[in-house]
């Protein structure tokens, strides 16, 4: 009897360490097939992306987990640094500029705020809504920041994904870094509409730099 329940218990022992093992590498396999290294995007924060969003799929509170976008803030503003990822297909739909708020910092994104009128961007995971046209903004797409203390003053506060010429590479060559916005993650005006028509209804988007109150706190990533 003793034997049989040791053999159990190491046969289910086993088979825990044999889907963990399956997850850590099929996310490692899905990291370097898109060769994101080569994109400027850390494997820390790719898989912390995919730590809150796996929570966010169970909790229901997305309705299209199949793709996830992440801004990096960490990275210069000068880089390349908002990424759209179809993990259903395994593709990098888009790799391209993302501006910050004014007063989060000039190249890099220092400073953090959830509070309306900092004009500060806000860390955290968010969930996207319905495009709207903005009388200043033009096509634009609606955030629920869903992190409390963090972000989830959004729409109270305005942020919303729009495009702005401060946003381009042309402005980067004029001025030597990228253009600041009141706290919206702003993109090139040229492939705007293009990324919210893809991220809209529901998708978790996720916007990183290493802030130790925020990545200690954060209820999706403990």
């Amino acid at each position: 009897m003793v034997l049989v329940l040791f053999m159990i218990i190491a046969v289910t022992n086993s088979a825990g360490v044999t889907e963990k093992n399956s997850v850590i590498e099929s996310t490692f396999d899905f990291y370097s097939e898109l060769t994101l290294a080569n994109q400027g995007l850390d494997r820390d924060v790719f898989d912390l992306a995919i730590k809150g969003l796996n929570k966010l799929k169970v909790d229901g509170t997305i309705k299209n987990p199949d793709i996830v976008t992440i801004a990096d803030y960490s990275q210069s503003s000068n880089k390349k640094r908002l990424y759209v990822i179809d993990l259903k297909n395994k593709k990098l739909l888009y790799n391209t500029y993302v501006a910050h708020g004014r007063n989060t910092g000039e190249e890099y994104a220092r400073s953090f705020s959830n509070v309306e009128g900092s004009h500060k961007s806000s860390l955290g995971f968010f969930v996207t809504d319905k495009p709207v046209i903005g009388p200043k903004t033009g096509y634009s797409l609606i955030l629920r920041g869903i992190e409390k203390g963090f972000n989830d003053n959004a729409l109270k506060r305005e942020i919303i994904v729009h495009g702005a010429d401060y946003a381009s590479e042309d402005f980067i060559k004029k001025h030597g870094r990228l253009g600041r916005s009141y706290g919206c993650p702003a993109l090139p005006p040229n492939i705007n509409k293009a990324i919210i028509e893809t991220i809209q209804g529901g998708t978790c988007l996720f916007v990183y730099t290493p802030d130790n109150k925020y990545l200690y706190n954060s209820e999706l990533l403990n």
